[in-house]
């Protein structure tokens, strides 16, 4: 099988499986996608999203945002990973956005990654998922995957992102970013996984050995 083949084959699957997938964290806007996706880092999503209703209960826009002193913002996101630092970032990110920008979300990757607490990954979320820009930003499940398909030689996200932008078309980026996600997460975790019997792994495992187990 070659190169283009095992890619097209890996997006014909992902398709039958999920063929629309949502976006994982709860949002209504540019600005409560771009909080939730920062507080995501060393956090589950389904943590997050236990998080963000009571969160943006109290404020859901930047100017709201403001409002609240780095403690309080605090409390109400203490049960994610990191939450002191978390808190001050989104106060900031608040404040620059007010003085910046007119309390919206750029549409733009570099003006994103200058928010405070804002990297290339939650950058590359925001102009999916908010602005339907064409992007691949990389999780855990994606630089795993993409190493154990032999799509990336999983030398750090950065390579993963560039060989994976190359291995399929633009318009398919967003929608095969989730798609592989949740294969990951349901097919394809870290530990305990037997490659033989995953729907992928089972016939585009990297490595001869990765066929027996991951």
């Amino acid at each position: 099988m070659t190169y283009a083949e095992k890619c097209r084959r890996i997006v014909e699957l992902l398709d039958q499986l999920f063929p629309m997938p949502a976006a994982p964290l709860s949002h209504r806007d540019p600005y409560t996608l771009l909080i939730a996706v920062l507080l995501s880092a060393q956090s589950t999503d389904k943590k997050v999203n236990q998080v963000t209703p009571a969160l943006f209960a109290c404020a859901d826009t930047a100017e709201k945002m403001v409002e609240l002193e780095v403690e309080q913002i605090r409390q109400l996101i203490r049960e994610v990973g990191l939450a002191p630092t978390k808190a001050k970032n989104i106060r900031a990110l608040s404040e620059q956005l007010l003085e910046r920008h007119d309390g919206e979300v750029p549409a733009d990757f570099a003006l994103l990654e200058a928010l405070p607490g804002v990297g290339h990954k939650t950058a590359s979320v925001v102009m999916a998922q908010a602005f339907g820009v064409p992007a691949f930003p990389v999780d855990t499940h994606i630089h795993r995957l993409a190493a154990r398909w032999g799509l990336s030689s999983g030398k750090n996200v950065a390579t993963t992102e560039a060989d994976l932008k190359r291995a399929f078309d633009r318009a398919l980026w967003n929608k095969l970013h989730l798609q592989i996600i949740y294969f990951g997460r349901q097919y394809c975790p870290a530990r305990n996984h037997h490659a033989q019997d995953c729907p992928i792994c089972s016939w585009a495992a990297a490595r001869a050995d990765d066929v027996r187990e991951i």
